[in-house]
């Protein structure tokens, strides 16, 4: 028996090259100065990363009404790039993460997804924001992972957004200079069936 399905190209990827402005990112740096640090962790832990898996310095930005715009606004970028895949978004329960790494303390991210078991197991798209201007450090890439040797290094730059689904491996490469700014928010829905 053979069904009418609408296919997608689930290796692919969505990035917006202006996704926030000057004065969004000002805002933003302004308010996460009030936000304390917390240890970062690996997907299925609840403890510190071993530093050859995972070395930053992470924030879980608040669900109050001073950040709804932000998540208002990555909730509307998720829904508009999954048009590439057509996945059953439901919501994102999970808080944005901010994350500096710092080439002082060899600051990376080994490859991994953002995909694992409990909440994790939910998500679906990963929205990569980038905080630093490009000029700030050296090293630092976002590289997501296409399958064999396609490997796609994100564009740099404040403002830039780089959305993809959860299940792709992808890296940040080792800070060599200066400290490179970021935060993500992952977008669920049901368990892929």
């Amino acid at each position: 028996m053979q069904y009418n399905q609408p296919s997608n190209d689930p290796q692919n990827f969505f990035w917006y090259e202006h996704g926030f402005s000057k004065e969004e990112l000002d805002k933003i740096y302004s308010d996460i100065d009030n936000v304390p640090f917390h240890v970062a962790t690996v997907v299925g832990s609840d403890k510190a990363a071993p530093k050859e898996i995972r070395n930053s310095k992470i924030k879980w930005i608040p669900k109050t009404s001073k950040w709804n715009w932000l998540y208002t606004k990555l909730i509307d970028m998720s829904t508009t790039a999954n048009k590439l895949w057509g996945f059953d978004l439901i919501s994102a329960d999970e808080r944005i993460q901010y994350t500096e790494y710092l080439a002082d303390d060899g600051g990376h991210y080994t490859w991994h997804q953002d995909i694992g078991p409990g909440k994790a197991s939910l998500r679906k798209i990963s929205i990569t924001v980038q905080l630093s201007e490009s000029d700030e450090y050296e090293g630092g890439d976002l590289e997501i992972s296409q399958g064999g040797n396609s490997v796609i290094k994100a564009n740099r730059g404040a403002g830039v957004v780089m959305i993809f689904p959860s299940y792709m491996m992808h890296r940040v490469t080792p800070v060599t200079k200066g400290k490179r700014v970021s935060f993500v928010l992952w977008v669920g829905g049901q368990h892929y069936r």
